[in-house]
């Protein structure tokens, strides 16, 4: 049995490999087709009003240009999908700063806890020449080129049981994604954390192997996790975002109208993005609490964040320091 599953999946490998590496070619036609993977159903914003949106936007360019979306890990789990980035056999992926940095580490510091104070501090330090230098030197040492950064939301932690502080975090075993600067932040917050896979926070929350886990209200609601979990703890502890990154092989093949219209469709999402978040963010609060599905928790948010600066301002150092230092005070 475990030979006949190996081979299958290796199979479903090359024959994954094989659709992209035509998905990349030019058709008979001209027209060049890229691929855009992420993580997320295709209920979630990020799919639906921004990859969908990308999509869209570049066919309408008429630019000899087509955006075919792999949602929901289709190409890959969450902290596989930027190597194969790297590599070109992705094209174009949402990735997040603290998968990135297993490339690339020096990112990791933009998912400090409250590093940034929301999504207007972020876009501003992404529009800044601090974020200019860092997407430069990403280029040169990984292949992959940052097109934009698109909100995420705020992530806050679920559990059963209120977390007002962070001294409520004892004997809680609480899911964080396996990445060092997540394990990280657990450790500023002072929580103990455990590492489960983003595919897996449902089925591992309902057996019972951790008691809580952190993310933004979108994807607590398209991972149906009111159905396990009692309590939302709006802890707003990270300003959640993703980052469309493009193999630079595959940006170099296209045209500069191709690049243009591929770069306007991106920014463009970014406010509908942004939009579609905001207003579900709203509509899930206010349907929980009036339904009694999730109690809704208002932590002292300024003792989480407290504890988590005084941390990083002595965890960090040298350039990881510098950089934490320059996004603070960009908040002003």
């Amino acid at each position: 049995m475990k030979r006949i599953a190996t081979a299958l999946t290796s199979i479903l490998a090359l024959g994954a490999a094989a659709t992209l590496a035509a998905c990349t070619d030019a058709g008979k036609d001209g027209t060049v087709t890229l691929s855009l993977a992420h993580s997320y159903a295709n209920t979630h914003p990020h799919h639906r009003c921004g990859a969908e949106k990308v999509a869209e936007s570049v066919a309408a360019s008429n630019t000899g240009l087509k955006i075919e979306v792999y949602p929901n890990s289709t190409l890959g789990g969450h902290a596989q999908r930027f190597a194969s980035v790297v590599s070109g056999d992705i094209d174009i992926d949402l990735q997040g700063a603290s998968e990135i940095s297993a490339t690339y580490a020096p990112i990791r510091v933009l998912d400090a806890a409250y590093v940034f104070d929301g999504a207007d501090h972020l876009f501003g330090f992404f529009e800044s020449g601090q974020a200019d230098a860092l997407r430069e030197d990403m280029l040169a040492k990984t292949g992959t080129r940052v097109l934009d950064a698109w909100y995420f939301g705020m992530r806050h932690f679920t559990g059963n049981k209120p977390l007002r502080t962070p001294d409520d975090f004892n004997g809680v075993r609480m899911r964080f994604p396996d990445t060092p600067q997540f394990l990280q932040n657990a450790e500023a917050l002072g929580a103990s954390p455990t590492s489960v896979a983003f595919e897996e926070v449902y089925i591992s929350l309902q057996q019972g192997v951790v008691d809580g886990q952190e993310n933004p209200i979108s994807v607590i609601s398209s991972l149906n996790l009111p159905e396990v979990q009692s309590h939302l703890n709006l802890t707003g502890h990270m300003t959640g975002f993703v980052m469309p990154v493009i193999n630079e092989n595959a940006w170099q093949g296209l045209t500069d109208e191709q690049r243009e219209a591929l770069s306007t469709a991106i920014s463009e999402a970014r406010t509908t993005d942004r939009q579609c978040i905001e207003e579900e963010e709203s509509s899930f609060v206010a349907t929980w609490r009036g339904d009694g599905r999730m109690q809704i928790v208002e932590p002292d948010v300024a003792a989480f964040r407290t504890k988590a600066e005084a941390y990083f301002r002595t965890a960090f150092s040298g350039q990881d320091l510098e950089l934490y230092n320059a996004v603070r005070a960009a908040a002003s």
